[in-house]
Order: structure tokens, then sequence, then C-alpha cells
């Protein structure tokens, strides 16, 4: 699951769906995550997600499963907090840490106003080459981190695959357009499915085939589903045209 340099869209989709409500001021929530690849299982995570007012927490852990588990044994934590905006989330602080197989790493994002102020790698990325598109200032404005990226405060089903999602996981900037799925690529579970686009804009090296697969020949779709009681919609499922085959994600209440 960490290998795949889809990340950033993988951990959009696969670590921000919430489950069905509480009625309580205080809600918590608590979904488990499958991610399969030719029927196969290769990863899994559960997240518990926490709002009270606009404010919102999610932490939880991951790992990879299956088949998966035997090339790539890899296992962590992720966590966000901050608020929901008119139009978007607006993330405070976001940390993820895993090891895969012997190597260990963190990373961890501060945000104010809505940009990002800080972020800390470790170990530090390598020097890049010419062919890397570097992140400049202006890309970190008005971002999104990938655990929270895919919550859609919005009040109805119309408005939530007319936009574009940004998203930043402390290396790769890139924007996810969704548009309306075409008739019959719809989810059943799902209130409505969306087309999605991946485009990159920076943090990634140019020519490199997988980015290419997604931003020119991927097919991905995303379901969402509206949160009870709240002007929210969350991903219930999504798949993921790779150069390896089809990463199907799908969430369910625990």
């Amino acid at each position: 699951m960490a290998r795949l340099r889809a990340r950033t869209l993988v951990a959009a989709i696969m670590l921000a769906s919430i489950a069905s409500p509480l009625s309580a001021a205080r809600e918590s929530y608590r979904v488990q995550y499958s991610v399969s690849l030719f029927g196969l299982p290769i990863g899994r995570a559960v997240l518990e997600s926490r709002f009270e007012g606009r404010g919102f927490a999610i932490a939880g852990r991951f790992a990879s499963a299956g088949i998966a588990r035997i090339f790539d044994r890899t296992d962590g934590t992720v966590s966000v907090n901050g608020w929901m905006g008119e139009s978007a989330s607006q993330p405070k602080e976001y940390t993820l840490d895993y090891k895969s197989g012997r190597k260990t790493k963190k990373t961890a994002i501060r945000f104010a106003n809505g940009s990002v102020a800080e972020t800390e790698n470790r170990p530090e990325r390598k020097k890049r080459g010419k062919d890397w598109v570097p992140v400049a200032r202006e890309h970190l404005a008005d971002v999104a981190d990938p655990l929270s990226a895919l919550l859609l405060p919005v009040s109805n089903a119309a408005e939530v695959c007319r936009r574009t999602v940004k998203v930043y996981d402390g290396e790769t900037r890139a924007d996810l357009v969704l548009q309306p799925a075409a008739e019959g690529e719809t989810f059943s579970r799902a209130a409505v499915t969306c087309r999605a686009r991946f485009v990159p804009v920076a943090g990634y090296r140019k020519g490199h085939s997988s980015i290419a697969y997604l931003r020119d020949r991927s097919r991905i779709l995303v379901g969402f589903e509206a949160v009870e009681g709240r002007d929210l919609y969350s991903p219930v499922e999504a798949t993921i045209a790779t150069k390896i085959g089809t990463v199907h994600i799908r969430a369910r209440p625990m």
C-alpha cells in the first residue's frame, strides 16, 4: 500500500469516510476499510472520527493485507484535526507514521489560515533531479490533507461532483477534479457517484509512468453518501484503475 505512488489519491479516498451518525452534540464514528486488487485483499484500515460543532478529529491504523503483506509488510497510524469550512475541510494538524519493511517514515503537516505552514518528513526527502517538479508556496494555498480532503461540506448531492479538491500529502500536490459519473457508472450503495480526474500539480517526477497513467488513462470513480444530520458528504466506495489493475476500496461502519 505504501509503495503505490498514487498514495495521495488512495489515502484521500480510503482514509476519509464516515459511518452512520450518533444522535448527540459530540458525534463519534468508527469505520473499517478494505482495499482489494483483482478481488484479493491488499490493505485494511480502521478509523474513528469525532465531530463537535464544526470541529473534527480523525485517527486510526492501517496495514497491508493478504498477498500484499508478503511482499510489502506495512503498518501505520494516521491522524488529523481541524474544522469544516463553508466549502472544504480546514485541517490544522496532520500526522502519518508508518513502517514498510525495515523503513520507518513520518510526515507531519501543520496548517494555518487554510494553507500549509510547515511540513516535516523523516527521514528527509532525498535531493531531486532536474526532472522533479518542485512544490512552490503558491501550490500550498487552500489545500487539505489526504485524510480529510474528501469530506465535502455541501447540503445536497447535486453539489458534490462539481468541484476540484486540492490535496497535499507532505510531498506531492495534486488536484482531484470531480464531475458527475455517467449513467451505468454509479455505485449502488452511494447517494451520488463522481468520476474523478487526477491532476498532478507539483512534488512529482516528470515522466513517472504511474503518475502519467493516473493522469492520462485512469478511470476513477468515487461514491459519496450523506452524513445524517449534517450538511456533509463522505466517500463510501471507490475504484481506481492503476497500471497493475483496478483497486477497489470499500468502507463499512463498525
